[in-house]
């Protein structure tokens, strides 16, 4: 009995480590064709480890994965919602064309790499560093999709795709998230309806049925990891240097935002003046 115990514990072992190998592959594949002629800021070895940054997903016994099952039933009741069911659909393309288009009404500009050439390449290789530290929890924890436990149906047509794919974390939750936290960045007068679309752009994937709303809060925190790693690139600030000059241009802005603080000191530069003549 033991023996037979033994051997199907080494089965399913050797099982997860060539499922983790064959993601990982197909992972850094993805990556890489979509993001050939683009050289990210940072290597993956300079980038912070997500295995270490962020907690396992939750156990499938916890109370956390009751609270992923209430979510789920949650988003199949969106799905009944026609407009809200269509942003869904949309959010699930892979494209860094159908994200950043996502995003034109609350950015207030539409983003192409023709019109806005600085700010693109901004956003393309931002995209292409913090795309590549998903793979390695990704392939680690294996998590089974929604959709994939209860033998469900996707609201998209993603099901071949993603099966067998690990969701933890959520790539598309990362993704909308640091387009919103970079936009933010060219354009703070424009947050709150930034960050409201980036948050709706995780939801969606609860919504789609491939991910679990756990998959998705940690994928905003990872977002944010990487968002951070990015300020220590030199060239990523001289970029975001250009593109909030170009926002500023496009949009008519002859110079930087002027914000409380920048005339609170320029009129006490003034009373000062004042005062001593």
């Amino acid at each position: 009995m033991r023996t037979r115990i033994g051997k199907r514990h080494s089965a399913n072992t050797m099982k997860r480590l060539l499922l983790s190998l064959a993601t990982t592959i197909v992972l850094a594949l993805s990556v890489s064709a979509q993001q050939a002629a683009v050289t990210p800021y940072l290597t993956v070895e300079q980038m912070p480890d997500l295995i270490k940054c962020l907690p396992a997903p939750p156990a499938f016994d916890s109370p956390e994965f009751a609270y992923d099952m209430m979510r789920y039933a949650w988003g199949k009741q969106q799905r009944l919602d026609a407009e809200r069911a269509a942003i869904a659909r949309r959010d699930a393309v892979w494209s860094y064309e159908a994200l950043v288009g996502e995003f034109a009404v609350p950015f207030g500009l539409e983003v192409t790499a023709e019109a806005t050439p600085e700010i693109w390449k901004l956003l393309e290789t931002s995209l292409t560093t913090t795309d590549a530290i998903r793979v390695a929890p990704k392939a680690h924890y294996l998590r089974q999709r929604p959709f994939e436990r209860f033998q469900d149906k996707l609201l998209t047509d993603e099901e071949d795709e993603l099966r067998g794919e690990g969701s933890y974390p959520s790539g598309h939750t990362m993704r909308g998230w640091i387009c919103a936290l970079l936009l933010a960045e060219i354009a703070p007068e424009r947050a709150d309806t930034l960050f409201a679309r980036g948050w709706m752009y995780g939801e969606s994937r609860v919504i789609v049925g491939a991910h679990w709303q756990s998959d998705v809060d940690a994928s905003r925190a990872a977002a944010s990891i990487g968002y951070c790693a990015l300020q220590g690139s030199p060239e990523f600030r001289e970029q975001m240097r250009r593109a909030q000059a170009e926002y500023r241009e496009k949009t008519g802005q002859s110079s930087a935002p002027t914000t409380k603080a920048t005339r609170k000191s320029r009129r006490t530069a003034r009373t000062h003046r004042v005062k001593r003549h």
